[in-house]
This record gives C-alpha cells, sequence and structure tokens, in this order.
C-alpha cells in the first residue's frame, strides 16, 4: 500500500443503504444487483476516499473529519457517499445514496 492511501472501512450502514436501494438480484428490467454495486462501484468509491479524502468537499464546512463524494456511477446514474475520518486516521464509510431514478 502507497503510504499516501489512507485504509477505508465500509461500515454496515453502507450495506443496510445498499440493500434498501437495490435488490438482491439484478431485475427484470437490467437494474442492477447489490452484488453489481459492490464489484463495478465501491471498489472506486474506496479508491477515491483512500486518495483523495483531502481533497473531497467538506460536508459540514467547519468540519474536515467529514467528506462527501458524488459521481456518476457505471451501472446507476449516480450516487453519494458520506465518509468520516476515523481517529486512527482510517476513512469510515457513513452514508451512501444511489440515484435509482433511471427508466430501466
Amino acid at each position: 500500500m502507497r503510504p499516501d492511501r489512507r485504509v477505508v472501512r465500509a461500515t454496515p450502514r453502507i450495506f443496510e443503504d445498499l440493500d434498501r436501494q437495490l435488490r438482491v438480484e439484478r431485475g427484470p428490467n437490467g437494474e442492477p444487483s447489490t452484488n453489481d454495486f459492490q464489484v463495478f462501484e465501491l471498489i472506486r468509491i474506496v479508491d477515491r476516499f483512500a486518495v483523495d479524502f483531502d481533497e473531497l468537499p467538506r460536508m459540514i464546512p467547519e468540519r474536515d473529519d467529514y467528506r462527501v463524494l458524488v459521481m456518476s456511477g457505471t451501472l446507476v446514474p449516480g450516487f453519494s457517499v458520506i465518509g468520516q475520518l476515523a481517529t486512527d486516521g482510517a476513512v469510515e464509510l457513513m452514508q451512501l445514496d444511489i440515484d435509482t431514478e433511471l427508466d430501466w
């Protein structure tokens, strides 16, 4: 691991958010599954927080420990993720919101 790369941990909340917004199986009209999202999108999310945490927009103006990532998705139109810097220097992914308004 590069020294300029932070450790990133997905909290249980991230997976609860994912399960709430996507199906376990692919949908009949091509909707991605939770597994699809983990394979194609979650890796990109972790990488961005690991490398670019300090450059991401602050979620709360006066707090440097909360950052938000808003991206276009490979499988979904877009998503946002909130990350919090933990006391050990790792980033904990706290909340996931997926744009699911695409007409599949």
